[in-house]
């Protein structure tokens, strides 16, 4: 959601047909370039300056820019509502509604995420050597709209709930469903990823190029509006009920909104059809330079015996094939690849933010101040974090840098951005010892915890192995008793005037349960069945009925049926806040109240509720704490957003000056697919460490992640030690002008290096 998946978005280019368009993002006169010279290429070449000379003279345009444009801006903005919309929800969504634990929830979202930034490789291959942008984006977005919807429809509870319990009966094809939906996303998503920005630039003629640098700004405003808005809408959507036969958190209003915002960017991009310029298919340079490699490698394992002379660099052995600018060019890119090894390790922790920090808030308090927050939309304050310290950054901090005399340049940029990426999990590693002291202790092993509930007319006792305990009429030990298996022989009650009575070891090792008990030798024990924490900030209500006959209770629509007498019924959870809890027997006369509030609810808390009948016959209700609400701060959580957000900063936006201003104006394609590429492994590498660490303690987990990229960190810096910045403009106008007399290799030994202020 942050700078650096935006601004991924905003400069992905498809290949060589716009090469002109991504020369104008990094250079306003940006030029086409030909990777050979062959006379189809100039032929090419010379037929899109007059196209673009024809353009300038009747395109429709207002305030200057291409009508056009606007259509484009629009449907970005609608698409990255839809994306980020969607993906706030998703952690959630796979642990609440599907019931995946954090690992496994964990696992699939970063795979997804990964996925969203692997296609983009197969749409810039669609776009160039097929479809073109336009009907490329078009196509995918049908797919991507498609993918929405089945998502929304995956999340509808009413879809297998068959007898009308709240409870999914069939919990796969909900899973199929939307993992169906997650796949055509993400072929959507990705597809479409470097052709929108591109087509945007497409639409403007040679001198337009003061519109088109402002037209980047302005798409990059849409990227951060809609990404902004989102993840605060759909969590509110997402915490509201709604259902046809019972009331469930509003997950297909959540996963629905995005859907529609899909449906909108595709109209609108279709309706502005016939403004557009339309760029024919040009062929795929990632295709030669893949090419190039490849016969190189070749050509040397061929002549790999001692009699053939070695080469300066090892792509020389494609002189053979491959003319000498196109070998100097990939060059190029290959050092900037190598720099890029390290990289994915940043990406790994940047996007936990939609993970384990997510599931980290929940574990918290939302109360801040009069607002409550929901724990998936703290992932706005990285989105609110961007659009203030890029501006801070870019037009205070640098500048400041300069004048201290301190020569900033971008490798040293993105050094510092992974070192406060790391330092932002060693603050999520503290703040989770803090919440950690927070949180109840629950059962593990062979242990038993018992709380005992007196809901009897009478005093009773009750003998632990190792206290006494009294207990007055309608009361509980508020407390849980942690027992060991081999104790639970030795739990008696008695009531006055009556023998003790031994308790019968009717316990489930590792659960929480509940010994219920109103008269000598009358007792139940209930599983509690929770055994932690109520996930993403819910609140675990139950009730035990001591009024008599049978109770049918509602609290907020939800429904408890049939709770019998001296029984317990199980927890249903719902959000913070005051609910109304409804009671219906034949045995509550119509004079009697039977309307109840709850106590104002929190975060993570669970309460039981006991119904017990007056001494005019009419119901009320006590209440017990279970487990106490949450007291951390989400606030809290603001500092690791903060370091992670100005580690985006000089990251991510640095990271891809850098690229750009290090690599040959046609294969800025090759290298934004290769940044794209350091997202995805960034993103597999947290399915390989969160499956194989299996961490206990998820502090641990932090540390870990902070470790790893602090070495990385300090690795990446040894790298960049020993780079040296060439100026690739230079370059390849030496080739202009004497491209016969050099070879590329020559060039980077005769050359002075040059310092990023001469870039």
């Amino acid at each position: 959601m942050g700078a650096g998946k935006k601004t991924n978005q905003l400069m992905q280019l498809p290949g060589s047909t716009l090469d002109k368009s991504m020369a104008s993002a990094e250079d306003p006169g940006g030029s086409w370039s030909c990777v050979d010279n062959t006379s189809d290429c100039q032929e090419k070449s010379e037929g899109l300056r007059l196209d673009s000379a024809e353009r300038k003279s009747t395109t429709p345009s207002l305030f200057g820019y291409p009508l056009s444009i606007f259509f484009i801006v629009v449907n970005e903005f609608c698409e990255r509502f839809s994306y980020y919309g969607m993906r706030a929800l998703l952690i959630l969504y796979f642990t609440q509604f599907i019931g995946w634990d954090g690992n496994l929830a964990t696992a699939i979202y970063h795979t997804f995420v990964a996925l969203c930034y692997l296609t983009p490789i197969l749409g810039a291959l669609i776009a160039d050597s097929w479809l073109g942008k336009f009907r490329t984006i078009v196509s995918l977005s049908i797919v991507y709209t498609i993918g929405q919807a089945v998502t929304a429809i995956s999340s509808i509870n009413d879809l297998s709930d068959f007898n009308h319990d709240g409870v999914p009966d069939n919990l796969p094809l909900h899973v199929a469903l939307s993992m169906i939906g997650l796949a055509l996303i993400a072929l959507g998503t990705g597809g479409i990823k470097p052709c929108v920005s591109a087509f945007g630039g497409d639409q403007f003629a040679e001198g337009q190029e003061k519109q088109r640098n402002r037209f980047f700004s302005i798409f990059y405003l849409a990227i951060n509006a809609g990404s902004l808005l989102s993840t605060i809408v759909t969590p509110i959507l997402r915490v509201q009920e709604c259902g046809i036969h019972s009331k469930q958190a509003c997950y297909p209003m959540a996963f629905g909104v995005p859907a529609a915002l899909m449906a909108v960017a595709l109209i609108v991009f279709i309706v502005g059809s016939r403004m557009y310029r339309k760029v024919q298919p040009q062929g795929n340079i990632m295709g030669k330079v893949v090419n190039c490699i490849g016969f190189a490698i070749k050509n040397r394992f061929r002549h790999r015996s001692k009699e053939f002379p070695k080469r300066e660099h090892w792509l020389d052995w494609a002189q053979e094939k491959y003319d000498e600018r196109l070998i100097s060019q990939i060059k190029m890119v290959t050092r900037v690849m190598f720099l890029y090894i390290p990289l994915p390790m940043f990406w790994a922790l940047f996007d936990q933010q939609g993970s384990r920090w997510t599931l980290q808030a929940t574990t918290m308090n939302g109360k801040i101040g009069i607002l409550e927050i929901q724990p998936d939309q703290m992932q706005t304050v990285n989105a609110i974090l961007i659009v203030i310290m890029v501006p801070i950054v870019d037009a205070v901090v640098y500048p400041l840098i300069a004048k201290c005399g301190f020569n900033f340049t971008s490798l040293k940029k993105m050094t510092v951005g992974m070192f406060l990426a790391s330092m932002a999990f060693v603050v999520a590693a503290i703040l989770q010892v803090e919440i950690d002291k927070t949180l109840p202790v629950f059962p593990k092993g062979n242990e038993v915890q018992i709380k005992v509930f007196n809901i009897g007319n009478n005093n009773m006792t009750v003998y632990f192995p190792k206290e006494m305990v009294d207990l007055g009429p309608m009361s509980d030990t508020k407390e849980f008793m942690t027992l060991n298996v081999d104790e639970l022989r030795s739990i008696n009650i008695s009531f006055p005037g009556s023998p003790i009575t031994p308790v019968t070891p009717d316990f489930e090792q590792g659960h929480r349960h509940s010994l219920l008990a109103w008269a000598p030798s009358q007792y139940l024990v209930v599983n509690d069945g929770l055994n932690q924490k109520p996930e993403k900030g819910q609140n675990g209500i139950r009730f035990i009925n001591v009024f008599g006959g049978s109770l049918n209770i509602t609290v907020n629509g939800k429904g408890y049926e049939y709770v019998t007498s001296y029984n317990a019924s199980q927890y249903q959870f719902f959000p913070s806040g005051i609910k109304t809890i409804t009671l219906s027997s034949a045995e509550i006369a119509t004079v009697c109240k039977n309307s109840f509030e709850s106590v104002d609810l929190g975060f993570g808390s669970a309460f039981t509720y006991v119904i017990f009948r007056k001494s005019d016959g009419c119901p009320d209700l006590k209440y017990s704490e279970d487990i106490p609400p949450n007291t951390i701060n989400m606030a809290l959580q603001i500092p690791q957003y903060f370091l992670m957000t100005c580690g985006e900063v000089v990251f991510s936006v640095t990271g891809l000056e850098f690229s750009y201003s290090q690599a040959p104006s046609n294969m800025k394609s090759v290298l934004q697919a290769g940044w794209l590429l350091t997202v995805a492994v960034g993103n597999i590498i947290v399915l390989i460490v969160a499956g194989a660490g299996q961490f206990s303690e998820q502090w641990a987990e932090y540390v870990l992640f902070a470790s790893l990229l602090l070495v990385v960190c300090i690795i990446f810096a040894i790298m960049a030690r020993f780079y040296t910045y060439i100026n690739p403009e230079e370059i390849e106008a030496q080739f202009d002008q004497d491209e016969k007399k050099k070879k590329p290799e020559n060039l980077y030994s005769t050359m002075d290096p040059v310092t990023q202020t001469h870039l």
